[in-house]
């Protein structure tokens, strides 16, 4: 099911059940047990580097299997996700799968597509993508995560929207478009990010 989401002030694409949520699961027990390292601060020192003050997040390994299923649902997808936001979308970088736990966080920030930082993925990146494999929720319960919101924001006109994830579910939007993921409270923030360019 694919639907604009009316009541924010941004152009966002909301795919409800984008992933099937038993593959989520699974996806989550096999990046559970994959080997993991701290996601790199794009536009910050040199390559590969670190800064926690702005990004506190691990990438996980999945299986070849798994990266080659995600991509291929993104490719299928692109289409529709162009037609979307009336652009003619070309490629999808190989998706990468997240974790956050308590405490992690990463600071608003644009992906591309804004001329500020020089990197060839801030040439290419149109459309950012976000896949969450688990749920939001309120208070503590298994298998969710309180906090890690995905919060849309511009400064300019005073306005913010929250989104509280869905497992399966796929958030676009314009990959200059600022947002950030605010500190889990609560569980392991488990998600996929990928861009269309």
């Amino acid at each position: 099911m694919t639907k604009q989401t009316t009541e924010s002030p941004f152009d966002l694409l909301v795919v409800a059940s984008f992933l099937d949520p038993e593959i989520c699961r699974e996806v989550i027990s096999e990046i559970r047990r994959s080997p993991a390292a701290p996601a790199v601060t794009y536009g910050q020192g040199g390559p590969g580097s670190v800064n926690e003050r702005v990004r506190k997040v691990e990438r996980l390994e999945p299986s070849r299997e798994t990266v080659e299923y995600v991509t291929r649902r993104l490719l299928e997808y692109r289409e529709q996700v162009g037609e979307h936001f009336g652009l003619n979308l070309s490629s999808c970088e190989e998706p990468q799968f997240l974790r956050y736990r308590v405490g992690d966080f990463f600071v608003a920030h644009q992906d591309g597509n804004t001329g500020l930082v020089r990197l060839d993925t801030d040439r290419s990146r149109r459309i950012s993508v976000s896949i969450f494999l688990n749920r939001h929720s309120e208070a503590p319960e298994p298998d969710t995560y309180c906090g890690g919101s995905l919060v849309f924001s511009d400064w300019r006109a005073g306005r913010k929207f929250r989104i509280e994830g869905e497992t399966g579910t796929l958030v676009g939007f314009r990959s200059e478009t600022t947002h950030e993921v605010t500190p889990v409270t609560y569980g392991e923030r488990f998600s996929i990010v990928s861009w269309y360019g």
